[in-house]
Formats: structure tokens, C-alpha cells, sequence
């Protein structure tokens, strides 16, 4: 949840240790169910010849930020893992997704989300920044505040120019070279039900800022267009991906029925 972090939040009691990144399991097609043919086969996430990203440099507010969003998801979910740092959080984020539907969990993704911010704060920006040169100043002060406060949850990130529908370019669009929450989650359904499909919500319908995610399952990157509009899911190639080849609930499915292939996740 590929979640962005542009917060302040309310206090904290104690800061985690410097995080640890971790990532979530991968989405096939729309529905909410999980399915076994022999048809596409999974996805290869972990190949030795994609090239990593820069290593993303540690900064002194990250364990703040970390603690921060970590407290608002326990808070939804009500539990907490053991483990400190970004290790606990991914745990979370995989109980966020326990005994409910994708659909739940993306709303209560937006909830956590809505809950980083004063709602005042919310809607002063939907209501007097976001209309200004229709929205192009909102997109591109979001994808910049994003960058800046974002990187320890999906590390190195830039801004960069997305192409309009009408033609146009804006300096809107954010980069993920290699998405640590992806990456260290090897799930495709927590990162579409728990970061993409939140994400947009949350922008579009609370910041009055459209926001198309393209997360790539085989580098890892994730493009972030704002002031895009997402299609409609049934539009959406990336709720029709096959599991991650290293997701380990389809390893496990896949070890229990050798002559299938996996291609939903169980969790998208």
C-alpha cells in the first residue's frame, strides 16, 4: 500500500527500527476467486537479469513515516505482527487481505489512507487546489510530494512527464524503478487490493486528483500517472496478471497439483 505517505499524523509512541522491505502476492483476473488451468503460465518475478534499481538512501524521518502508517493499518486490522520495522508492516498488510474480499480490502485500504490526513485538509485541497489549471497544479505538486515522502515504502522513485488523452504532457508521473513493497510481498493481490486500486481511489474521490498505477510483475517498476484516469477494470490489464512465479501460496498450490498452473492469485 502502494500507499503514499503524505501525512501527518497523530502521536507515536514509539519509532521501529530502520525498515526492512517486504512485498505482497499477484493478481490475475477480475473476479475475487482463485483458479487452477493450464493456460498462461506464471509470471518470472525474480530474474537475475533484470537490472536493480540504486539502492535507495536511508533518511532520518523514514522510521517516523514507517511508524506512522504502520499504526493507522493495525488500527484497521486490529493486530500487530511481532516483527519490527517494514517486516511487521508487510505482515499487517497480509492481514489486511485475511477473511476478506478484494473489494473489502480496497476500501479498507482508502480508510487507512483517509485516516493520514486532517479531513479538513482533504477537502480544502479537493475544493481549492485541485480545480486550479484543471488540475494540473495538483497532479504535479502530488507526484513531487510523493517522491519526497514515499521512497522508504517503494523506494527510488522520480518524478517524470505522463502523456494526456488529450495530447499534452505534465510533469505528473512518478517512477518506481523497483517497488520494495511489490518486491519483498511477492503477491500480486496485495499490491492491486492493498496499494494500486486504494491509491487511485483515494486521490481521485478525496484530493479531486485522477491517478492511473501500471506496477510492471516483471521488473518490479511501478509508473504513477497523475492526472490520468484509471480505465475500468474490466479495461485493466493488471487485474488479469498471473501469480508470481515466487509467490509462495501459489508455489504451495502448485506443489499440491504439478500438472496445473496457477493463474489467479488467491488473494486478488
Amino acid at each position: 500500500m502502494q500507499a503514499v505517505a503524505l501525512l501527518r499524523p497523530l502521536y507515536i509512541s514509539s519509532f521501529p527500527s530502520r525498515p526492512h522491505f517486504y512485498c505482497l502476492p499477484k493478481r490475475t483476473n477480475l473476479p475475487a476467486s482463485c483458479s487452477s488451468h493450464r493456460t498462461e503460465s506464471p509470471v518470472k518475478a525474480e530474474d537475475s537479469t533484470v537490472p536493480r534499481s540504486e539502492e535507495y538512501r536511508y533518511q532520518f524521518y523514514d522510521d517516523w513515516f514507517l511508524a506512522v502508517f504502520r499504526n493507522k493499518m493495525v488500527k484497521e486490522v486490529g493486530w500487530d505482527s511481532e516483527k519490527a520495522g517494514y517486516d511487521g508492516l508487510i505482515e499487517v498488510a497480509s492481514r489486511l487481505m485475511l477473511r476478506r474480499t478484494p473489494s473489502d480490502t480496497t476500501d479498507a485500504a482508502v480508510r487507512i489512507l483517509r485516516s493520514l490526513f486532517p479531513p479538513f485538509l482533504l477537502h480544502l485541497y479537493k475544493s481549492l487546489v485541485s480545480p486550479i489549471g484543471g488540475g494540473k497544479l495538483a497532479a504535479m505538486m502530488v507526484a513531487r510530494v510523493t517522491v519526497i515522502t514515499c521512497q522508504w515504502l517503494m523506494g527510488v522513485c522520480k518524478v517524470n512527464s505522463v502523456d494526456l488523452p488529450d495530447g499534452s504532457s505534465w510533469e505528473s508521473g512518478v517512477f518506481v524503478e523497483r517497488c520494495k513493497y511489490l518486491e519483498e510481498s511477492k503477491c500480486v493481490g496485495i499490491c492491486v487490493n492493498t496499494c494500486k486500486l486504494p491509491t487511485q481511489t483515494f486521490f481521485k474521490d478525496y484530493m479531486g486528483i485522477p491517478l492511473l498505477m501500471e506496477p510492471n510483475f516483471n521488473d518490479y517498476s511501478c509508473q504513477f500517472k497523475f492526472g490520468v484516469l484509471p480505465p475500468l477494470p474490466e479495461d485493466d490489464g493488471t487485474l488479469k496478471e498471473p501469480c508470481l512465479e515466487v509467490c509462495p501460496i501459489a508455489s504451495k498450490r502448485r506443489g499440491a497439483a504439478s500438472d496445473m498452473v496457477i493463474v489467479r492469485c488467491p488473494k486478488a
